[in-house]
């Protein structure tokens, strides 16, 4: 029989992922061995974007705990959906996305993949990051 845990998650420990943004460690691999999911919160300040990005073969949920921010999707960042508090959106893997803060206030993502580790097969596309600039 295989051994298996429990792992209980401690706040505290946080990282900056090849997004470009901060993010507060949840559960991954690195920090409880999981393979197929992962969790971790974005606190996004006012003003600040991700570098846009695809996961490949991986799918996203992110739940908006607090304000509201909106996310840039499609492969030129032309679609926008503006998440609220207690809202979830669901991005398909695949398909370029940068969540942008454009509100005054902080905005909290806790933020969902089908792996175990939001970095896995994450392909950075800087080249997008001009398209947000124009609502900056």
């Amino acid at each position: 029989m295989l051994s298996k845990n429990v792992k209980l998650i401690k706040p505290g420990k946080t990282y900056v992922g090849l997004q470009g943004v901060s993010y507060n460690a949840g559960v991954s691999r690195n920090t409880a061995g999981s393979e197929k999911v992962c969790m971790n919160i974005l606190p996004m300040p006012p003003g600040v974007h991700s570098i846009p990005h695809i996961h490949k073969e991986i799918e996203t949920i992110a739940y908006m705990l607090e304000g509201e921010c909106t996310l840039f999707h499609g492969e030129k960042l032309e679609k926008q959906t503006l998440v609220k508090q207690g809202e979830q959106i669901f991005i398909p893997e695949n398909v370029p996305h940068a969540p942008f803060n454009q509100s005054d206030k902080e905005c909290i993502w806790v933020v969902v993949h089908s792996s175990g580790d939001d970095q896995d097969e994450l392909i950075s596309m800087p080249d997008l990051v001009k398209e947000l600039d124009k609502f900056k």
